[in-house]
């Protein structure tokens, strides 16, 4: 066992029996690139080993250019495909500098990203705006804006949310 002094109550505490009163919460946002994968493929891609048994999962490439392995039931309970994000998730791309859409929305070319202020601004605050200047020419009559924008009930209950490049 993995004994660590400062971390808990007494100072021999196993530093995974607190309980959730000592340790602070943590959640993770991350974009990440992954696909379904086969522990002992992993392993053998990664270290030449086999293991007995192998388990469904799925290889995951992050932004920097580690690889690792994840469980398929860890790894689908933390990461939604970036085509079928909750609201809070399409906030959270926002915040990390993508521009987001509803699947649904009508005219292709629509989307909403953060403005955040700077110091030519009269804003003191960050909002969301929604741009419409990309709207197909196929409608020269449709409304072509930068504006600022708020999520309707649905907006925010709905499991469609996509990031647009």
């Amino acid at each position: 066992m993995c004994k660590c002094g400062n971390y808990g109550k007494d100072e021999n505490s196993d530093v995974r029996s607190g309980d959730a009163g000592e340790m602070p919460q943590y959640i993770g946002t991350k974009i990440i690139y992954a696909r379904p994968f086969d522990e002992n493929d992993f392993n053998a891609l990664k270290c030449n080993e086999m293991v007995e048994n192998s388990r469904k999962g799925y290889l995951v490439r992050y932004a920097d250019g580690y690889e690792s392995w994840s469980p398929a039931d860890v790894f689908e309970k933390a990461y939604r495909p970036c085509d079928a994000m909750n609201f809070g998730l399409a906030i959270e791309a926002m915040k990390m500098g993508k521009k987001v859409a509803r699947r649904g929305w009508n005219g292709k070319g629509i989307f909403i990203e953060i403005q955040n202020p700077d110091k030519n601004s009269k804003m003191t605050s960050s909002y969301i705006f929604i741009d419409t200047t990309g709207l197909q020419t196929d409608n020269p009559d449709a409304p072509k804006s930068r504006v600022p924008w708020l999520a309707s009930q649905t907006d925010m209950l709905s499991d469609d949310w996509v990031i647009v490049e």
